[in-house]
């Protein structure tokens, strides 16, 4: 085995640039960079990216200390390929568990005469019943019927179907009988995909029990698959280093961790943008703040208070509803790649639709044939005439022919340059009003937030969209093209356990509440102890899902360490009083009973953060900068340019500029003031500040 060094790699494959982000961890020295992924095979750029980093910063093999990787393999599985082949196994009883789902119908539909359900995910024909049940309790009612198991195996297996989820009724109270239906399918059909729900989300609820399963037995040969061409392409010496996986929670685990529950991988990616946007926040002074991920195809946006991302376990991805912790992420069809494009009434139109990496906006090398955002702001000057150091040479002609074309067949005579503003203000708004569902629908006043950008394409307008919300600023990091890479240098090992055991405030078991912890917190540290975590680095979080006596959904609040105590019960139910109230505006204290329903416990490996060394301070004489005309409000202006690398802390500009550096540009508009903090983080403020 190869020695250990002292640099950590961190791999972010977004849809059309791999970023890769080498950090020092003795010096805190930082090197970047970004190739092309190759959606083919992910894992090739990957390897790629990863083996450039290290020759530019000179480095060998044996002075990696390991890899981290946040990944989007589940979730464009889920995506991007036909939900076929997949088999259900429930009890007696329950074949239609999916057909039922849930009354609740989506927004926008007024009631549910207008509304069709999706497609299942299993049609009806796949789904088997097999005899045995569980009560609540976990106590058995009637024995597994095996030779019902036999059946479905056999069945399965004279239909082709390799990918089986087991979801047995409590099952969350009492797995024997879903770990004896897989013993049996093992036995019958050997090679076959099983994913048990009592592994995957052992809670009660079971429709999202059963997707949720499902949906993780479908991504596990797709992440099996990739991770096995990872290790292929990384070869001799790099396949040996330690290899970690982000997950949706915002922690990260090893491959044989990952694969026992791949679910928990959607939406790695941007969790780890969050993750390394709360260490930029820290650093700048916000403790509040909405990340803004804008890549070349969508744009992420996550809620960061007090210096902590928002958290759900009632996510989605796609269409189906998954019962995993994840950082609470919200997505926007907005990108650098996003088309704008004319509806059958006229009106136009920016994204969903995306030219993505292959062909890519109109002014790349083979690119497309409709305008993008990345050419309407080429168009107007706003970025340079090549991207990532000068490796993709845009074509400025190419982009405002297309922008002109689409031009003539809208109203008013439109030059290319006002299309190409009319189409960065409505990708502004579509992310804007994003961002005020995310905070004014849930209570909160987006006017204490900061806004942090990121991604290829964010910085270039973010800006703007401070301005249109009325932000106090907006943070650029350094290196916003990498961040999520970074983010995922700075994030702790994690993984999570949860048990399902009713109890009504009068009726609490307190001994039965401490042997839960105890189990869970034991087998936390135990699978992190398997994974080389030292125990000194081990720490735990308890939590409790806990709501009024008589509600449906639950909220999830913190639980204190400790002994478990009728105290502890106490400071629980004060603490669920207290979330109720800030989730909702309203509490019952003291007028209605409480109920536990889970217990949840998640155990984390702390890491050593890396660090961002300060900068040196601005010397008396202005950095050096170019001129180049920038379209603003209609017309064209002489524009200071300057390169993001000699800007030093403290340096002070007032737009409008323009800041470029490998992978990204900062647009400072009239009127708004740019700083530079001591650790390079630029700080946009708004003009009313400037004014007031």
């Amino acid at each position: 085995m190869s020695k250990l060094g002292n640099l950590r790699i961190g791999i972010d494959t977004g849809g059309t640039f791999t970023d890769i982000v080498c950090v020092d961890g003795n010096t805190g020295a930082m090197r970047v960079t970004k190739v092309a992924s190759t959606p083919s095979n992910p894992a090739v750029g990957l390897v790629r990216g990863v083996k450039e980093i290290l020759a530019a910063s000179g480095a060998t093999i044996d002075d990696l200390a390991g890899l981290a990787h946040g990944t989007t393999v589940a979730t464009n599985a889920l995506l991007q390929g036909e939900i076929a082949g997949l088999g259900l196994i429930v009890t007696e009883g329950f074949r239609h568990i999916l057909e039922i789902a849930r009354q609740a119908v989506p927004e926008g539909y007024g009631n549910s005469y207008f509304w069709v359900k999706p497609e299942r995910i299993v049609p009806l024909r796949h789904v088997r019943e097999v005899g045995g049940r569980m009560n609540f309790l976990g106590k058995e009612i009637r024995p597994l019927d095996e030779t019902s198991v036999r059946a479905a195996a056999q069945y399965f297996r004279e239909q082709g179907i390799k990918t089986i989820g087991v979801c047995l009724i409590h099952s969350y109270a009492n797995a024997a009988h879903e770990r004896r239906v897989a013993e049996i399918v093992a036995e019958e059909y050997p090679g076959c995909t099983v994913s048990l729900s009592c592994e995957v989300l052992p809670e009660y609820r079971e429709y999202e029990r059963t997707v949720t399963t499902l949906v993780d037995a479908f991504v596990k040969p797709h992440m099996s698959r990739y991770l096995a061409r990872i290790q292929d392409e990384l070869g001799p010496g790099l396949r040996e280093k330690p290899f970690l996986v982000m997950q949706s929670s915002g922690g990260v685990a090893s491959p044989d961790q990952v694969m026992k529950k791949p679910i928990t991988t959607a939406l790695s990616g941007p969790a780890a943008g969050a993750l390394g946007s709360a260490v930029i926040s820290e650093m700048a002074g916000f403790a509040n703040v909405v990340t803004l991920d804008a890549g070349g195809t969508s744009t992420d946006l996550c809620l960061i208070e007090a210096g902590v991302p928002h958290l759900t376990n009632g996510g989605s991805v796609g269409p189906f509803p998954v019962r995993i912790p994840m950082i609470d992420i919200e997505t926007v069809g907005s990108g650098g790649g996003s088309i704008a494009w004319l509806t059958r009434e006229g009106h136009l139109k920016v994204g969903p639709r995306s030219a993505g990496a292959e062909p890519g906006p109109m002014c790349y090398p083979n690119g497309g044939n409709e305008p993008t955002i990345t050419d309407a702001n080429l168009a107007m000057g706003r970025i340079p005439p090549a991207l990532i150091g000068g490796g993709i040479a845009l074509n400025v002609e190419r982009a405002r022919a297309g922008l002109a074309a689409l031009a003539k067949k809208l109203p008013g005579n439109m030059t290319a340059e006002q299309l190409a503003e009319g189409i960065i203000e409505i990708a502004n708004w579509n992310q804007a009003n994003a961002i005020r569902q995310m905070t004014i629908q849930k209570g909160i006043d987006p006017r204490e937030f900061a806004l942090l950008s990121f991604g290829g394409s964010g910085p270039a307008q973010s800006p703007a969209v401070m301005d249109l919300i009325g932000m106090k600023a907006c943070i650029v990091p350094p290196n916003p093209g990498n961040l999520a890479a970074f983010g995922l240098l700075a994030v702790d090992w994690r993984t999570d356990r949860i048990v399902t055991k009713v109890m009504h405030q009068d009726d609490v078991d307190v001994a039965a509440i401490a042997r839960i912890y105890t189990d869970l917190e034991a087998d936390a540290v135990a699978t992190l102890q398997r994974d080389g975590i030292d125990r000194a680095r081990i720490r735990l979080i308890r939590e409790c899902d806990m709501r009024y006596a008589g509600q449906s959904m639950e909220v999830r609040i913190s639980a204190p360490s400790g002994p478990v105590d009728e105290g502890l019960i106490a400071r629980l139910i004060e603490n669920f009083n207290a979330a109720h109230l800030k989730t909702f505006g309203y509490n019952y204290a003291g007028k209605q009973k409480v109920e536990l329903v889970n217990f949840c416990v998640s155990g984390f490996g702390v890491i050593d953060r890396p660090s961002v060394p300060k900068l040196e301070l601005a010397g008396k004489t202005a950095p050096q900068a170019t001129k180049r005309k920038v379209y603003f409000k209609g017309a064209f202006i002489e524009t200071p340019v300057y390169q993001r690398s000699t800007l030093g802390a403290g340096f002070t500009l007032t737009g409008p500029a323009i800041v470029e550096e490998f992978g990204s540009t900062t647009v400072v508009f009239p009127g708004q003031k740019l700083e530079v903090d001591p650790h390079g983080i630029l700080i946009v403020r708004p003009a009313r500040e400037i004014a007031r």
